[in-house]
């Protein structure tokens, strides 16, 4: 028994949950997940409150640890912590998010970067950004809902952040039973409300309350700049351009004009002042338009680029759309590769959780064979470093990408 067990301070009897006979050896393995198929659902349990702490036990009594139970959802308990013993409280928040700190600061020279990810992180449901001095989060889950203010307490007293946002609308928490909303929950964002972000010597711009997901996608970081160079000397098409993350940084690595394409106003309003910020502004235009219909027109046009990236939000949320977003994906890099050069590069996404790495490769290849194009693949690749993936959880590896040459 380690130094951090045998310390562990004393708490109240937390309710104990069971699992069943023989749903036992995937959890005492590692996963941080219990099912609820796989617990005991007598009158008890039933009676607790969504988010509520428990102690996890074998069928025959065993502990496996602590975690957070919601009697309604698929995913009856997550595992905090392995000792049956913790108290999750202030404490126990700072020791996990220094230790995922600690990562970062390896990895990172300025403090741009997704803090927490989740059970990657030893922290079930909490995502955290950090840009500079601003953090932004979500609770996505009831259990980490509850603990919320403890959490909190925990990241100011480890960075006193100038302001902590509260990205509380994302599609998990109506799953839990939890409200949607976003808001300041300290300090003050200044200004026009948006932050700066920094990256590798470059100026983007994020809206922490009302940009996609947390504001800006840390994500893709490796991958644009793993791209960019591929567009030197041609033009690059960048379809869901966002707030100009892969544009501008092709125009930066030797592209002699870029177009991004975007249905939304407010993200395009961001990729203008992040062109302007790195010096690209006149090699780079910006469209607001349909990303399907605008393929369609360019090509129509006899429009072709030397590099076409195409990052679309995802396509399948839940298993019950796997057939129509596959065939999205499909479409996508069909009317993509219509667009791109003899010799140059298709840079294609898929961040759907659903849609595993191999079916996204399969759809890629169809719609690419359907344009009539053949080529090589140059790079697979996932999220960067910062959005860890739990050994135990594949499902953590969500980010699936490929850069593939054309004939």
């Amino acid at each position: 028994m380690n130094a951090a067990m045998t310390d562990a301070p004393a708490r109240a009897p937390l309710p104990a949950i069971y699992l069943t006979a023989g749903h036992d050896r995937r959890v005492a393995h590692g996963h941080p997940w219990a099912f609820s198929n796989e617990v005991r659902m007598d009158a008890a349990a039933k009676a607790l409150s969504p988010g509520s702490l428990v102690t996890l036990h074998r069928v025959d009594g065993k502990p496996l640890g602590v975690g957070t139970f919601h009697p309604h959802a698929l995913i009856a308990v997550r595992v905090f912590d392995r000792d049956a013993r913790a108290v999750i409280d202030r404490d126990w928040f700072e020791r996990r998010l220094a230790a995922a700190l600690a990562l970062r600061q390896r990895l990172f020279a300025a403090p741009y970067y997704r803090l927490v990810h989740a059970e990657a992180d030893a922290i079930p449901g909490l995502v955290c950004d950090r840009y500079g001095d601003v953090l932004v989060c979500q609770f996505n889950t009831a259990g980490i809902d509850a603990l919320a203010s403890e959490a909190l307490a925990a990241l100011t007293g480890l960075l006193q952040p100038g302001a902590i946002v509260l990205r509380n609308d994302a599609p998990a928490r109506a799953l839990e039973g939890l409200p949607q909303a976003a808001a300041v929950a300290s300090g003050d964002l200044g200004g026009d409300g948006l932050v700066a972000v920094e990256e590798d010597g470059l100026t983007f711009f994020a809206d922490p309350l009302k940009g996609q997901k947390t504001g800006w996608f840390f994500d893709q970081r490796p991958n644009r700049l793993a791209v960019a160079d591929l567009a030197a000397g041609g033009a690059v098409l960048d379809v869901f351009c966002h707030s100009g993350g892969f544009l501008v940084r092709a125009l930066t690595r030797g592209a002699v004009a870029g177009l991004g394409i975007d249905s939304s106003e407010t993200a395009l309003a961001l990729a203008e002042r992040a062109l302007a910020a790195n010096g690209v502004a006149g090699r780079g235009r910006l469209y607001r338009g349909e990303a399907f219909a605008e393929l369609e027109r360019l090509a129509a046009a006899g429009e072709r680029f030397r590099l076409v990236i195409a990052d679309p939000p995802a396509f399948v949320k839940a298993k019950k759309d796997l057939g129509s977003g596959r065939r999205g994906y499909r479409k996508l890099a069909r009317l993509a590769a219509a667009l791109v050069e003899p010799g140059g590069a298709l840079f294609i996404a898929s961040c759907s959780h659903p849609v595993d790495a191999a079916a996204f490769r399969d759809e890629v290849v169809r719609g690419i064979t359907a344009a009539g194009r053949g080529g090589r693949l140059l790079r697979e690749a996932g999220a960067g470093a910062d959005h860890p993936q739990h050994l135990h959880l594949p499902e953590s590896a969500y980010l699936k990408t490929l850069t593939i040459q054309l004939d």
